[in-house]
């Protein structure tokens, strides 16, 4: 079982930067794929990020592209999420999540991620 737990969370206003961290309670935290993932009020669960096992590997939503940058430090066991430009519409519960089935490859969805953080809430004001 691994436990994963964000922080970084905040208000900001928009063109702002917030940067999220989440760390993982696992000896084997470079055998995963990291990923973050967001929801916001009355809409599903939405890909944003996610790097391989050496984090040579990444993707990004598109929505996403060029402001934010994920990265991770295995000798510390967290996955972080660099938030440049904030806008708006990127105001949502944000969620850590690890996958260890597929350590090499940057999977963007959902259903391939077998532990999940509790969320942390970003608000961007206009």
């Amino acid at each position: 079982q691994v436990q994963l737990v964000e922080s970084g969370g905040g208000l900001v206003q928009a063109g702002g930067s917030l940067r999220l961290s989440c760390a993982a309670s696992t000896r084997t935290f470079s055998s995963y794929t990291m990923g973050w993932f967001r929801q916001a009020p009355g809409k599903e669960r939405e890909f944003v990020a996610a790097l391989n096992w050496s984090g040579g590997n990444t993707r990004y939503a598109d929505s996403v592209k060029g402001r934010f940058t994920i990265s991770r430090d295995n000798a510390k066991n967290t996955v972080s999420l660099q938030m440049n430009s904030l806008k708006p519409e990127d105001t949502a519960v944000y969620y850590c999540a690890a996958n260890r089935r597929t350590p090499v490859a940057a999977i963007p969805s959902a259903a391939w991620y077998d532990y999940w953080g509790q969320g942390t809430q970003v608000t961007v004001s206009s």
